[in-house]
């Protein structure tokens, strides 16, 4: 994506430099796994979280940050005013006025508003401060243990997936599935839990439409980048590296499969309408 020289957010909370050193047994992707597995075998991650910080306390130093990393932070704050400058536009053209979240740049271990945050569980979304927790660590893990193509798309398309997250707390959308969820049984929630992430794969794909459209700077090979991480992060793909078998019933965000429809369904598209995963997902 053509970046350099072009407005910069400001709804960029760095932490980098305040965050804790490396999480224990591993960190990043290794922790992704262990929790994944600990989730599977019906552990509270919460529980491990906190394990992992409590092994980690004491050992706080500052970061290391490299002159690369640097660079991809602001790419991260280009790519989150572009998402900033067309979410406005898709909530002015139906009536509506977008709040626009916080990015939270951090290493190793921070607070949210959703208690802790850690390099472990991968970038997430928190409604309760309407704020994206990214730790830039994760995309050389996207590459290097996942599989994904990397480059800077790839970065773009995380980010703009958790955005979606944002736009689904603004229309309502994920407050009414979690109300939904807990009069359902466990298969039933989950299968509401896919079609809200492949939601966010779908609003990313339309925010790659309409930046595009407004700012023409998608380059050749970008969108593949895009659903090369989508894939990499697919449910049956997770599961079967942590413990070597799919369980379908525990799916909670897609299929590498679905999660490359939706978003190239979104980009295709570029309307928000088009989007009813519940349905699809349900039927």
């Amino acid at each position: 994506m053509k970046w350099t020289g072009r407005r910069e957010s400001g709804n960029v909370e760095d932490r980098r430099r305040l965050s804790g050193g490396k999480i224990a047994l591993g960190g990043g992707a290794i922790g992704i796994i262990i929790l994944l597995i600990n989730l599977f075998m019906g552990g509270d991650p919460n529980q491990l979280l906190e394990q992992m910080q409590q092994v980690n306390a004491g050992q706080e130093q500052p970061a290391n940050i490299s002159p690369e990393e640097d660079e991809m932070a602001k790419y991260v704050s280009v790519a989150l005013a572009d998402n900033e400058d067309v979410w406005h536009q898709i909530f002015k053209e139906n009536g509506m006025e977008y709040k626009e979240p916080k990015v939270v740049l951090f290493r190793g271990a921070t607070q949210s508003g959703c208690g802790n945050a850690s390099s472990a569980i991968g970038p997430f979304y928190c409604p309760a401060d309407e704020k994206v927790y990214i730790d830039l660590t994760f995309f050389d893990e996207l590459k290097n243990r996942f599989g994904a193509e990397g480059g800077d798309f790839a970065i773009a398309y995380v980010l703009a997936h958790e955005i979606g997250h944002h736009v689904q707390h603004l229309l309502g959308t994920s407050d009414k599935v979690h109300e939904q969820q807990q009069q359902l049984s466990e298969k039933q929630g989950n299968k509401l839990s896919v079609a809200l992430e492949l939601q966010a794969d779908f609003y990313a794909g339309v925010w790659a439409n309409r930046n595009n459209k407004m700012k023409n700077v998608i380059e050749e090979g970008d969108i593949e980048e895009a659903l090369s991480a989508a894939s990499a992060v697919g449910d049956d793909k997770l599961q079967k590296q942590a413990q070597g078998y799919v369980v379908p019933d525990a799916f909670t965000h897609g299929t590498s499969e679905q999660r490359m429809y939706w978003f190239k369904r979104g980009y295709t598209t570029g309307d928000i309408r088009n989007g009813d995963t519940f349905s699809e997902v349900n039927s």
